[in-house]
């Protein structure tokens, strides 16, 4: 059966310095179709979509869409030839509301010409169809990071897009949402939407994809059929080599490490963002927090990091009472924060890999003389946590924005593990990394247990929380549910008790 092609990707090469991030990519996807594009973090493929969207320029080779070669570095060419993207880290504009930033760029922003009823209807329209929804008229800067995920998909759609490049789009949504975006996306490639999906949900790609292609080291290693591969030989092809899956084997839990009684936070016209949370936290335990983005699971990290304060209730911590949160207290007691946003939050890209690994412990004396940092106490660590935890850049004087996810996220482990903390806050610690930088991070929080830590682990990424935990618990509306028994629920009980359908399932023992 003949296929109409509708994107080309011819010999592409793209350097950063040495670096050969794409090296004479070859690519077609066809109209109807969705090509699964996969790879480790750094393996080349963001690279190769930016170019794609015109927000790089290839050093060789062209890109041809609808029989158009497309000017290089010209996103506004790629969407009005039908290329739609939709990012894994966001490009919004904070002090805009959700309606200005989706039909930001489609008409003059604060001209009289501007048809927000339609707008509105039409962006209503897409919410229903994709389930995505969010509030047109709240401002970015005060959505949680899954809303600003859905205002992506949304004004990628909004735009009329006939190839969409999907870059982590599920990382956020419950297991009942992907499957409506799923079947959504399918109606629409039967009236010929072209999809690229960038993922490292395996699972998703073998459900979603019709073929899947794999780079490594900037190269394509491997391109099938999806029908004709296995979860087993694409994660083999992503990294090079077989990747044991962590197991998490029994073991008692110890002595209350943290808990919370009765713990309410109010938001904005007392809103309660945290609503009576109870909550127990042991040693040698990790217990996961279940529930959709917004729900509450950023005020209660916001709390265990110190930067929010109970507005009602208790939080006690083992060996300090009953304490006010604040991010040196926590610190000083032995709390580890593993914080969702890498970027803005767990790191400052624009300082060397060095000083943000001492960055929570410069003050240590081993560090530090009479106030003055010993620099080169301060990079034989960086260099001895560099080689611990595998870290791959260019030695500790880089910039930690060059790296890529997963390693970012390495350096953040390796920051807080090392100090052996009593309790561990990960917040979303997988979100966008790929499977074997995955494994890695679920093996050190499993070490982490094994030794005697206690994990709070915040994750919208059910199968890890069912492979991870001991024990788990939805959040939903602010309110903690019971815990909850991870070896009898199942994935489809998980994502309706999320989303509020279903109000009991099986307790843990």
């Amino acid at each position: 059966m003949s296929r109409t092609i509708v994107m080309s990707l011819n010999k592409i090469s793209k350097h950063f310095g040495p670096l050969l991030a794409n090296n004479a990519i070859d690519l077609e996807l066809a109209e109807g179709e969705v090509l699964a594009l996969l790879g480790e973090n750094g393996a080349g493929q963001t690279t190769l979509m930016n170019i794609l969207f015109g927000h790089y320029v290839a050093d060789e080779g062209s890109v041809t869409v609808f029989d158009q070669e497309l000017p290089p570095g010209k996103p506004r060419a790629a969407i009005e030839a039908g290329v739609g993207m939709v990012h894994q880290h966001f490009t919004l504009a904070d002090n805009l509301t959700v309606l200005e930033n989706i039909i930001l760029g489609t008409e003059p922003l604060w001209g009289v010409t501007q048809h927000m009823r339609a707008a509105l209807a039409k962006l209503d329209r897409l919410s229903q169809e994709f389930g995505l929804t969010v509030d047109p008229k709240a401002q970015v800067k005060d959505l949680s990071v899954g809303e600003m995920q859905r205002v992506e998909i949304l004004k990628a759609l909004y735009r009329n897009a006939r190839i969409l490049i999907m870059d982590e789009p599920t990382a956020v949504l419950t297991p009942p949402e992907v499957e409506s975006l799923f079947a959504t996306l399918r109606q629409l490639l039967k009236r010929g939407l072209a999809v690229v999906f960038i993922s490292h949900k395996l699972a998703e790609v073998m459900a979603i994809s019709d073929r899947v292609a794999v780079l490594r080291n900037g190269k394509v290693v491997l391109q099938a059929e999806t029908t004709q591969t296995s979860r087993e030989a694409l994660a083999e092809a992503m990294v090079g080599r077989e990747i044991p899956e962590p197991k998490r084997t029994p073991q008692e839990a110890g002595e209350i490490l943290l808990s919370l009684d009765q713990v309410t936070v109010f938001g904005t016209q007392h809103k309660r963002l945290l609503d009576q949370a109870n909550l127990t936290l042991r040693a040698g335990e990790i217990v996961g927090i279940a529930g959709v983005s917004g729900h509450g699971q950023a005020q209660l990290a916001d709390l265990l990091s110190g930067l929010q304060k109970p507005d009602e209730g208790r939080l006690t911590l083992r060996g300090a009472g009953e304490i006010i949160p604040k991010p040196s207290t926590m610190i000083r007691y032995g709390i580890g924060r593993i914080v969702e946003d890498r970027i803005g939050l767990g790191l400052i890209g624009d300082m060397t890999i060095t000083e943000n690994l001492a960055s929570e412990s410069y003050r240590d004396k081993k560090f530090s003389n009479f106030g003055f940092l010993r620099f080169n106490v301060l990079k034989e660590h960086a260099r001895q946590l560099i080689e611990d935890f595998d870290v791959r850049c260019p030695g500790v004087a880089a910039q930690v924005r060059k790296l890529s996810g997963g390693n970012m996220q390495k350096l953040i482990l390796a920051r807080v593990l090392s100090k052996k903390p009593i309790v561990i806050l990960a917040h979303q610690p997988t979100w966008g990394l790929d499977v074997g930088a995955t494994a890695y991070v679920h093996s050190q929080l499993l070490e982490a247990r094994q030794r005697g830590a206690g994990v709070l682990l915040i994750s919208e990424d059910l199968d890890e929380l069912l492979q991870l935990c001991d024990r788990i618990q939805v959040i939903y509306h602010g309110r903690l549910s019971e815990s909850l028994d991870p070896e009898n629920i199942s994935l489809q009980e998980l994502g309706l008790l999320m989303s509020g359908h279903q109000t009991t399932a099986p307790k843990a023992a």
